[in-house]
């Protein structure tokens, strides 16, 4: 396998791999052997390194933190089969790491696609997880037709980013091109400050992705240019490919889930996200009361964007320990 450099940390953690079927995962381990464990899920483009605000943080409280870079991101495995990023495969993923600690089950924590993906593992393997917080995506409801397909249709003539990651290729290239230009659109694109103008974010005027993005003229407050440096890194090595073919599963996983009797979240649950998040924005969390059983906290964080966790970590942390706090032994 072929990682960047080894200079990347997360204080007070240990840098280890874990194979689960033939996937290598790279996770941060740290916090108590014996303490609860919590296993954080990052986003596209991200890597277990966004958490490194909240590791400490939540070892210092106790808990047993597990924080993968997860599959086709960083230093784990990256298949090359599309169909390998599904959700059977990435929640496999975040049970396959209880089993190496010998935890029955855990309180998951997603941002963005890592939300997505804590969400669907509460709903099909319910036993083993005991919480959920998902930060910058809440839980939605189950559509009726594949998402991807509803995407297509509601954005006809328009361009949309998720239905344009779909075919392999495209997407890939223009984000591999320059990962630099890349991850500084990314990251300090999509905050609060961000000037983006929506009308040329959905334009269909033959531009990618990332060319829509906001170029900053300077980085974020909350974005050290180590902090930055140490994300291009790992993107110059891996590309984004393994990001974008969890986007190439959306309508499968559609249709996966389908053997979920219930739509439901019944372990207690938990949503985080930023005030100026336009994800927040497209997709509010007014209703997850709706769909959750027992909804115990929403946690809006004024002035802060998409990475949430990163902008506002002191914000988010209290927010997170106090949720798993409330869970008792």
């Amino acid at each position: 396998m072929t990682v960047a450099g080894d200079d990347l940390e997360v204080p007070g953690a240990c840098s280890r791999f874990v194979s689960i079927d033939g996937v290598d995962l790279r996770i941060f381990d740290a916090g108590p052997e014996d303490g609860p464990v919590v296993v954080l899920a990052h986003g596209f483009p991200e890597l277990a390194y966004s958490w490194r605000h909240q590791v400490p943080a939540l070892a210092d409280a106790g808990y047993r933190v597990l924080a993968p870079d997860q599959r086709g991101y960083g230093r784990s495995s990256r298949p090359e089969a599309v169909t390998d990023y599904d959700i059977d495969h990435l929640s496999g993923d975040l049970l396959g790491l209880l089993d190496d600690v010998g935890a029955h089950d855990a309180t998951f924590v997603g941002h963005d696609w890592g939300a997505m993906v804590v969400w669907q593992t509460a709903l099909l393997h319910p036993e083993r997880v005991n919480g959920v917080v998902g930060v910058s995506v809440p839980f939605m409801r189950r559509t009726s037709t594949p998402p991807v397909e509803r995407m297509r249709e509601r954005f006809a003539g328009m361009f949309f980013y998720i239905v344009y990651f779909q075919e392999p290729g495209p997407a890939d290239a223009e984000l591999d091109a320059d990962p630099r230009r890349t991850m500084r659109r990314l990251l300090a694109g999509a905050t609060a400050e961000a000037d983006a103008d929506p009308a040329s974010m959905t334009a269909d005027d033959g531009r990618g992705f990332v060319e829509r993005m906001p170029d900053p003229p300077r980085l974020p407050d909350w974005l050290g240019q180590d902090e930055l440096d140490a994300y291009v890194a790992e993107f110059e090595c891996t590309g984004f490919t393994g990001g974008l073919n969890w986007y190439r599963n959306m309508d499968r996983n559609w249709e996966l889930t389908k053997r979920v009797p219930e739509w439901r979240i019944t372990q207690p649950c938990a949503f985080i996200g930023g005030a100026g998040d336009p994800v927040v924005l497209l997709t509010p969390p007014d209703d997850m009361q709706e769909r959750c059983d027992d909804l115990r906290a929403v946690t809006m964080v004024d002035g802060a964007g998409h990475w949430v966790q990163q902008e506002a970590p002191d914000e988010v942390n209290d927010a997170l320990i106090s949720f798993l706090d409330g869970l008792g032994p």
